[in-house]
């Protein structure tokens, strides 16, 4: 499947900036690099127009950021271009082909309720997918309405944008519209399209799609493509296969490693939900750690705890070894020798993951320099908060501010283990070169004072989708500056009063 001239022409001038495109009223200046590629790789859609296209959310700070002219789109004419009405000037829209393992069982997938419009250039000359969530069917619908309820959007908008105020790589949401419509779930819920926002949406799931479909030539072309827009500085690489992959392990071992350090369950880390650029994908029934449990699991549907908080890098382990099969092929001719590639490309990334993860503890607990006995000060205190059911994020965040205890109600005041790690985490910050002061600024910048706490999500959704959105703007106020530990709002650092044991999220679809 080799590529066309204009294909091949689509796709080397992805990067460059495109200074004559012309600026509508909206700021819009969309490119698709992606419609470029083989006709394998998406279909072409237009989205469903809806009854009553109305704005729900918009969000300014990255509407500025994409170069787009927030006044023009926070109208009744944005929102019918953020519903589908409207396609904005230089949109293709299409639907992505991808396969993807769900739940450990392969199978072929694509873009079900998704529509791609394009890509849009920044004044920086940056790209970004905008894509919309929830726009109708498509060809990989399979029986499905291709629509979306207002609550499991409105929810991606408040996570996403707490992950990105966290500093954690993430899609970002930039608008939710309401469609007027009724969409049928359990109940009958009011429907709604996400605008969401991406460095792109290329997974390993796309990869196995054009493994399984396409073959040697449609990973060829994929692997040049995602290079190019993702890792140009593997252009001049020898194998650009195997240094896509060694690229792609580095960037999640990275990616798991955050999730982690602030109580982060993505919920469903099927393969399709991976995506290549190492941005944090799919804010299905996703949720945060209140009690600290390596067991805590929130999705409803995953019964067996396959994608348990604490199983969360054994998986990204799992769903980069079947982008490393997807990708044998191009790693070598001979098998033997592809296999040989591939296993030891995977085999680095427990290593770069435990390096990560203790380099983040180190910075939650104030340490800036190494000590060998570090990983056990560690390990310790999550025992201790297992044991004593205390809550991650008040945890570290009572560390930050020096209060002697960090239980859910100081209780560790009087609890001898804790006392005891304790003493040892005072002896551990007297033995390097920071500072009282600057150890205390690390940990400030390191551990939250506020997260996306699961009861109030669910009560700001449910105001919102009944009308109300003045919960929601709080909340998403206080998210905005989530390391602000001189703030006084002691209703959104308080954990459910049973510690979000029972809590369960649902993927909406």
């Amino acid at each position: 499947m080799a590529e066309t001239a204009d294909e091949s022409r689509g796709v080397e001038q992805m990067n460059a900036r495109t200074k004559a495109t012309p600026v509508d009223a909206g700021g819009w200046r969309l490119e698709h690099s992606y419609a470029q590629l083989p006709a394998l790789f998406h279909r072409a859609v237009a989205p469903t127009p809806v009854e009553a296209p109305r704005l729900v959310v918009f969000n300014r700070r990255l509407a500025d950021a994409l170069g787009l002219g927030a006044g023009a789109l926070e109208t009744e004419a944005g929102a019918a271009i953020f519903a589908g009405n409207v396609l904005p000037p230089g949109a293709r829209p299409l639907a992505q082909a991808y396969a993807g393992h769900q739940y450990g069982h392969f199978t072929t997938l694509g873009d079900g309720r998704a529509i791609l419009l394009g890509e849009q250039l920044t004044p920086e000359g940056a790209r970004f997918d905008v894509q919309l969530k929830g726009a109708g069917p498509t060809p990989f619908s399979r029986r499905g309405d291709g629509r979306a309820a207002l609550g499991p959007m409105l929810r991606e908008y408040i996570i996403s944008e707490a992950m990105q105020a966290l500093g954690i790589p993430t899609t970002r949401s930039l608008a939710v519209a309401a469609t007027g419509e009724t969409v049928w779930r359990e109940t009958a819920e009011p429907g709604a399209v996400l605008t969401r926002v991406a460095a792109s949406h290329v997974r390993v799931g796309t990869f196995q799609w054009a493994a399984a479909q396409g073959g040697v030539e449609a990973l060829r072309v994929l692997v040049g493509y995602t290079v190019r827009r993702h890792y140009p500085e593997l252009g001049a690489a020898e194998n650009p296969a195997g240094a896509l992959l060694e690229a792609v392990i580095a960037r999640q071992a990275a990616l798991i490693a955050q999730w982690m350090q602030v109580g982060f369950v993505h919920g469903v880390m099927n393969t399709d939900n991976m995506a290549v650029s190492g941005e944090t994908i799919d804010y299905g029934p996703c949720a945060f750690l209140e009690r600290y449990d390596p067991a805590a699991v929130f999705s409803s549907i995953d019964r067996h705890g396959r994608y348990a908080y604490g199983n969360q890098p054994a998986i990204a382990q799992w769903n980069l070894a079947r982008f490393a099969e997807a990708l044998l092929p191009l790693l070598d001719a001979k098998e033997e020798l592809a296999v040989e590639r591939a296993t030891a490309s995977l085999a680095a990334f427990g290593p770069q993951f435990r390096a990560h993860s203790l380099a983040g503890m180190r910075r939650k607990l104030g340490l800036g320099n190494e000590e060998t006995d570090d990983a056990a000060l560690v390990e310790d205190l999550l025992a201790w908060m297992h044991a004593a059911k205390a809550d991650f994020t008040n945890t570290f965040a009572g560390l930050t501010v020096e209060r002697a205890s960090a239980g859910n109600d100081e209780a560790g005041e009087s609890d001898g283990a804790f006392r005891t790690w304790h003493e040892r985490w005072v002896a551990r910050l007297g033995r390097q070169t920071l500072t009282r002061e600057a150890a205390g600024a690390l940990r400030r910048a390191s551990n939250p004072a506020f997260i996306p706490r699961n009861h109030l999500v669910e009560a700001a959704l449910g105001a919102a989708v009944a009308g109300d959105v003045g919960p929601m703007e709080r909340l998403l106020d206080v998210l905005a500056r989530p390391y602000d530990h001189e703030r006084a709002a002691p209703e959104f650092r308080a954990p459910a009063a049973d510690g979000g044991v029972g809590y369960r999220t649902f993927c909406g679809t």
